[in-house]
């Protein structure tokens, strides 16, 4: 009797076990994919760079997409999407623009390694905000934050650009920030190279003491 008693008693223990452990398993499994996840967005914010060197070959449009795609997701205040998005990779229109920009500024072309206004990217793209309305800057910031971090996490990199963009505004480069073609009422901020990487940047030191919390 004792011997029936511990078989059925193991049986039981062997059906728990058994109805139990594929459930844990999977929770175990799902909590291990969520670490995963975030682990790697972490270390995309971490080892993005600002990259002012670059290869040569465009980016592709259909990557370019990807990372538009997920840039206009950003939020934003009441989903007013105060932004317009203009990307060129046209070299003649880089190199245009680059042109007038030599002329106003002739120093830069002592830098044999310069080629364009750009920091030499090969894709550009320029981002306006609707300045009637007071936090469309701090929409056009979170838009190009989440475009530099797809970017990072496709290989491509980036840089945020506001020198250029003060040229595009001058009178020198007038027929071209016309070419860009913004909604009336909308102002050129700022603009952001994109390309492939010829530079392994070290990260520059934060202060992490301008990081309080307030009890």
């Amino acid at each position: 009797m004792k011997l029936l008693k511990g078989f059925l008693g193991c049986i039981c223990l062997c059906t728990a076990i058994g109805c139990t452990t594929p459930t844990a398993q999977k929770e175990n499994t799902l909590k291990n994919e969520d670490l995963s996840q975030s682990e790697a967005v972490i270390k995309t914010i971490m080892e993005r760079r600002s990259i002012r060197k670059y290869k040569p070959q465009p980016v592709g449009r259909d990557t370019m997409q990807t990372i538009l795609n997920c840039g206009i997701n950003a939020p934003n205040g009441m989903n007013k999407q105060s932004w317009e998005i203009r990307i060129v990779d046209n070299p003649k229109f880089i190199n245009g623009v680059t042109a007038l920009y030599k002329n106003s500024n002739p120093k830069v072309a002592e830098d044999p390694s310069f080629k364009n206004m750009f920091r030499n990217a090969p894709t550009v793209v320029f981002i306006a905000n609707d300045p009637s309305y007071d936090c469309s800057q701090i929409d056009c910031g979170l838009l190009g934050g989440n475009m530099v971090l797809t970017a990072q996490s496709m290989g491509i990199g980036s840089c945020c650009l506001g020198s250029p963009a003060r040229f595009m505004k001058s009178p020198e480069a007038a027929e071209y920030l016309k070419k860009l073609n913004f909604s009336e009422g909308y102002e050129l901020l700022y603009c952001i190279a994109f390309g492939y990487p010829d530079e392994t940047p070290a990260a520059k030191p934060r202060n992490a003491e301008k990081i309080k919390f307030i009890d």
